[in-house]
């Protein structure tokens, strides 16, 4: 089975995943530009009873244009994000792909809100657009 190891830049903060992730997907929201310093926010979800945390972490809890909410968790000593509850899936936790720093980390298959992508960003061709 597969294991993955995440966490945060300074590693007080991580995240343990057994198994596969039920979706992987990129977010072109300005939210996520702004929260992750780039044109987009790219994020695995998986069972919650696959991941092991340790750490410390603080929360931001942020409302999106939908109006659900996601509780992000990051590293009070770095500030890096290593998981994300969404309200209405508490079955689930989201990891940024990054936290996993593995290049071979499959690509997504959903790509969202991308009528905010910016023009020179190419999703797989392959994945869900949704705009």
């Amino acid at each position: 089975m597969t294991q993955r190891f995440a966490s945060c830049s300074c590693g007080q903060l991580t995240a343990m995943v057994v198994g596969e992730p039920v979706r992987i997907s990129i977010c072109h929201c300005l939210a996520c530009q702004r929260r992750t310093g780039s044109v987009f926010g790219q994020q695995a979800r998986f069972h919650r009873a696959d991941v092991s945390l340790a750490g410390e972490s603080r929360e931001y809890l942020r409302v999106g244009d939908e109006g659900s909410s996601i509780r992000f968790h990051f590293c009070p000593q770095c500030g890096a994000t290593v998981y994300y509850e969404l309200e209405g899936l508490a079955d689930f936790l989201a990891i940024p792909v990054g936290a996993f720093a593995d290049p071979s980390f499959p690509a997504p298959w959903v790509s969202v809100y991308e009528d905010r992508k910016h023009a020179w960003v190419t999703p797989p061709a392959d994945a869900e657009h949704i705009p």
